[in-house]
């Protein structure tokens, strides 16, 4: 089949490598995709990525899958688009990604439905919402209810800082009219986990859990971004966790979301988890691939990715089976100097190829663009995601450790500390890589030969 990909960064790099892999895909477009998937899939310029412009690419090319990577498209209603032209799409409608669209909509449905997670109160006066931080005690979270890339959250011990992203957020508008509404949560405590939940609407298929990095520095110090690096598998979440995780949390919100839309959620939902004394509470959700947990999961996975998004879209999941790779994996996210706030692009790129030729390590382009002078540069606050696979956390990570030792680019940014909470995990049962000397992960980015 043809697939189109619809997306630019670390997340749509690794799924543009793994669905090349697939047996079942004749030709893969990218829109717009970046140099780095531009090795495996051919780059559509596009103008933009409006719902109507991505069901108007989809035709022009023909393509029996659209697979849209981002959130903001899925917001926005490109699946809607799609499947008004009778084209497969790969993502939930408009409506479901709600869950991810509004803080606001998603504390509703999980108040519905049961779904344990921090108590919380949305305002749309800014006063109001100061008000009400006075009167609370700390540590303060603060969330611009709209998507606004990583960055909307504010996690503080300081009632000045809370009181200030209340500000920032409604009357300075940073995000625009993401901050329009702000929801105050009360503050959870306990290590976070991430588990992508692949499903067609009746089927629910659980993911590897990974561990998401998400403030800029080393020990979790400063402000929040994407995600600053991952690892897979994570000691804390046996097959049990993940059990009770898709009874309590994701079986629940999945029905709860069917019922407030009156249509099936297909796709993937993102569950990003704290994981407290009372048990698993949910942080957020996502309605698409977790970035930069993607690049930890989907290496490990024993499966046809084409495959199972198409069973996705087509109502077909029940009869794939997934299994995993015994090996961990872990990548480290190389950011612009002045990340999240204010990324100073343009720097020039050294050592990707070099990096990439290490075993078992592949890097994965998140925001690099070529220059007039065909010089690969910075062009994101999220650079590279360098990603190792081995025999086990303290191998993959010193793996990718080594290699980013190959790579620079002027104000190179990194977490020194990644995975380091998972050193000595066991490995998963399941699939074993064939090739347990420290080859190269099951797909790695190469030249495009279609």
């Amino acid at each position: 089949m043809k697939v189109l990909l619809v997306g630019k960064g670390g997340r749509e790099h690794v799924l543009a490598v793994a669905l090349e892999a697939s047996t079942d895909v004749t030709r893969l477009y990218a829109a717009p995709g970046n140099p780095g998937i531009g090795e495996v899939a051919e780059l559509v310029e596009v103008a933009d990525t409006s719902p109507s412009a991505i069901a108007d690419m989809a035709e022009a090319l023909v393509v029996d899958l659209v697979v849209v990577g981002p959130e903001d498209p899925l917001v926005a209603g490109a699946v809607d688009a799609l499947r008004a032209r009778g084209i497969r799409a790969f993502g939930p409608t408009a409506s479901g990604a709600r869950l991810e669209g509004s803080k606001a909509f998603a504390k509703a449905v999980m108040a519905r439905q049961g779904v344990p997670t921090a108590r919380s109160w949305s305002f749309d006066d800014p006063d109001a919402a100061g008000a009400h931080i006075r009167g609370l005690g700390g540590p303060w979270v603060v969330k611009a209810d709209g998507l606004a890339a990583g960055k909307g959250v504010t996690v503080t011990e300081r009632r000045a800082e809370a009181e200030a992203a209340v500000r920032s957020a409604m009357v300075d508008r940073r995000f625009g009219a993401s901050g329009a509404t702000v929801v105050i949560e009360e503050y959870l405590e306990g290590p976070e986990l991430s588990l992508l939940v692949l499903t067609d609407g009746k089927e629910h298929i659980p993911l590897a859990p990974a561990q998401d990095h998400k403030r800029i520095g080393d020990g979790d110090e400063g402000p929040m971004t994407g995600g600053m690096g991952a690892y897979s598998p994570v000691s804390l979440a046996p097959p049990s966790l993940v059990e009770r995780i898709m009874e309590t949390i994701a079986e629940p919100t999945l029905d709860g979301i069917a019922k407030e839309t009156g249509e099936p959620y297909r796709g993937v939902l993102y569950c990003g988890l704290m994981i407290t004394e009372e048990g698993p509470k949910v942080v957020e959700f996502n309605c698409r691939f977790g970035d930069p947990e993607a690049q930890v999961v989907l290496p490990r996975l024993v499966a046809d990715v084409a495959d199972l998004l198409a069973s996705c879209a087509d109502g077909g999941l029940a009869q794939r089976r997934i299994t995993w790779l015994d090996r961990a994996c872990v990548t480290v996210v190389l950011a612009a100097p002045g990340y999240p706030d204010t990324p100073r692009t343009g720097g020039v790129i050294e050592g990707v190829e070099k990096a990439g030729e290490r075993p078992g390590v592949a890097v994965f382009h998140a925001g690099t663009a070529y220059d007039d002078m065909l010089s690969l540069v910075t062009a994101g606050g999220r650079v590279l995601d360098v990603t190792a696979m081995g025999a086990d956390v303290a191998e993959a990570r010193t793996r990718a450790y080594d290699a980013i030792d190959d790579i620079t680019f002027d104000g190179m940014t990194f977490r020194r500390d990644i995975a380091s909470g998972g050193m000595g995990v066991e490995h998963e049962g399941g699939a074993h890589d064939a090739d347990h000397s420290g080859g190269a992960p099951p797909y790695r980015a190469g030249p495009h030969s279609r």
